[in-house]
């Protein structure tokens, strides 16, 4: 029935704005801004032509799963620009992170190395680089 569906995604935050800026001027992906009041929202022109929405709720509960993957060819270098761009890597109790914050060691279908970071509303997203 929707096989064929060009579906997209999206995820609620608490601060447009914040996240227009986030999204924008510190991980340089292209948003554009969509709707006005209570239906204003940003969309998210991500490097494989997806989009997503992001919307604003009031009543916003961060995500604790991974809402986005960046899949990138260069962990260190993604992690350490990130860094530089002020954002903090988050560590999991359940896994050994090393001392940039990467979890590696995957491999297989999964990530060789991983790190999580969360944006201005709390919503989980990832960097990691393929096997």
């Amino acid at each position: 029935m929707f096989g064929q569906s060009q579906a997209f995604s999206g995820f609620s935050v608490d601060d447009l704005d914040a996240a227009r800026r986030f999204y924008g001027d510190t991980l340089g992906i292209d948003v554009q801004e969509a709707g006005q009041g209570a239906m204003r929202m940003l969309i998210l022109r991500l490097g494989s032509g997806a989009r997503v929405f992001v919307y604003p709720k009031e009543t916003h509960t961060p995500a604790t799963f991974t809402i986005l993957n960046f899949p990138v060819d260069d962990i260190d270098a993604a992690v350490a620009g990130l860094e530089q761009r002020g954002v903090t890597l988050e560590r999991y109790p359940e896994f050994d992170h090393d001392d940039k914050g990467v979890v590696r060691g995957g491999g297989g279908e999964g990530p060789a190395a991983i790190a999580w970071f969360t944006d201005p509303a709390g919503n989980v997203l990832a960097v990691l680089q393929e096997s």
